[in-house]
């Protein structure tokens, strides 16, 4: 990859904590393989499509990469509730990611109620096409109770993980706890594969739409010196 295409852009106020200042370091990469993905994931980078980020804020280390690993989890009581109601009544299809006039309904659902419930941003629901398109294959996740579409997730199988890109569902169904069943069942999948760990993306203390990444234990996050540590938040 050319690191030429390597940018950070202007401090801005902070999405996830209001009082604090983000700047975010990007880079394009559309020739990217998944190899070469693993080894920058384990560094602290996420991506979108063929963007690549990770935060370079210059007095903020709330963003923590969090991962857990397969073999030492241990679903809490509240996430075994989760999984066990919604085995025997939700069926997941994964395929390659498309869009349809149903995918692009309930995107715009649940991009709506987080900006009446959560304070998001109103234009957060403009980037679904980063989802779609992908510098390798991504496998894309849909849920249904019966034929009616619940909730789609997007998750790159690596190397050495799954990692959770993103995940949107129907907010009259969040008594499921579809966040929860959706986690669930990609650390369920990296068992089955082999993997050794679930890459969940960057948890923030105090930020209602990412601390629930945090619930997932036993957990590691990223240290300052580039290597994972257990971590409980």
């Amino acid at each position: 990859m050319n690191r030429d295409l390597t940018f950070t852009v202007p401090p801005s106020p902070c999405e996830y904590l209001p009082d604090r200042v983000q700047q975010l370091r990007y880079e394009l990469a559309p020739g990217m393989r998944p190899a070469e993905y693993m080894d920058r994931l384990r560094e602290g980078w996420r991506r979108f499509g063929y963007v690549m980020f990770r935060p370079d804020c210059p007095s903020c280390r709330m963003c923590q990469s969090v991962r857990v690993p397969v073999d030492t989890f241990r679903p809490r009581e509240s996430q075994r509730r989760a999984w066990k109601k919604n085995q025997a009544a939700i069926t997941l299809r994964i395929a390659t990611p498309t869009s349809s006039a149903e995918k692009l309904d309930l995107f715009a659902k649940f991009q709506q109620h987080g900006h009446e419930a959560k304070g998001w941003p109103a234009d957060a629901g403009e980037h679904l096409g980063l989802l779609l398109e992908n510098p390798f294959r991504t496998e894309e996740w849909s849920y249904y109770v019966g034929d009616r579409l619940i909730g789609v997730g997007y998750v790159d199988a690596l190397p050495e993980g799954l990692s959770a890109i993103y995940f949107y569902y129907d907010p009259a169904e969040r008594h499921r706890s579809l966040g929860t069943y959706n986690v669930m069942s990609i650390i369920a999948s990296a068992r089955q594969r082999g993997l050794p760990h679930v890459y969940l993306g960057y948890y923030v203390e105090g930020c209602r739409s990412l601390d629930y990444k945090g619930r997932f234990r036993p957990n590691e996050v990223l240290g300052g010196a580039g290597s994972w540590k257990p971590f409980v938040p």
